[in-house]
């Protein structure tokens, strides 16, 4: 799910406190969080509306002047409309997570086994150690080209970037990427025991 800065901001103060979506099927669960550039937003409750069932307090918990504009901007596609309850989590814990690069051999070890499993389980060559070397090497190059240099497409690209990021080990640029300082003493690490 998709949220725009703005929107963030304003659930991060409690103005917004809900959410309308058209979906064929939700995007997000009762429960979940959803990771955001803004931070975490936890997942209330999802429910299934009618148009008729929206309500005035509805378009002001949505940060809506008036029904109608809330309405009017649920126009656009005939899916089921999902009214989804919303707070803000917490900041984006990759964050803290990427500028720590002071780790104890143990929890780098631990690091190592994590992309030692994302190589096994991806159904192709290992991978891991070839996109931080990549893009240590290609900082702020557009990921079209990084998939390029390695003969996929973005679909197939981004999704693995988005792995390490998870990990605290890369960090989105406009354009591209670049190795957090975690990410750098990983590569460095993965590179000794490669020497081995």
């Amino acid at each position: 799910m998709l949220i725009k800065d703005e929107v963030i901001e304003r659930i991060k103060s409690g103005e917004i406190t809900i959410l309308f979506r058209r979906w064929k099927k939700p995007g997000v669960k009762t429960g979940g969080t959803q990771m955001t550039q803004g931070g975490v937003i936890g997942i209330d409750a999802v429910e299934i509306l009618k148009e008729d069932e929206i309500t005035d307090l509805d378009a002001r918990e949505a940060g809506y002047p008036s029904l109608d504009m809330l309405l009017s901007g649920l126009s656009y596609r005939d899916d089921p409309i999902y009214r989804i309850r919303v707070h803000f989590a917490g900041a984006d814990p990759r964050i803290a997570l990427r500028e720590n690069a002071e780790l104890g051999d143990s929890e780098l070890e631990d690091v190592i086994a994590k992309l030692e499993q994302l190589d096994r389980n991806s159904k192709r060559d290992p991978w891991t150690q070839q996109y931080l070397q990549l893009i240590q090497d290609m900082p702020n190059t557009h990921s079209g080209l990084l998939a390029d240099y390695l003969g996929i497409s973005i679909p197939e690209f981004k999704p693995w970037v988005r792995k390490l990021k998870a990990l605290g080990l890369t960090e989105s640029l406009y354009p591209g990427y670049k190795l957090s300082p975690r990410g750098e003493k990983v590569l460095d690490a993965l590179r000794q025991k490669g020497e081995r």
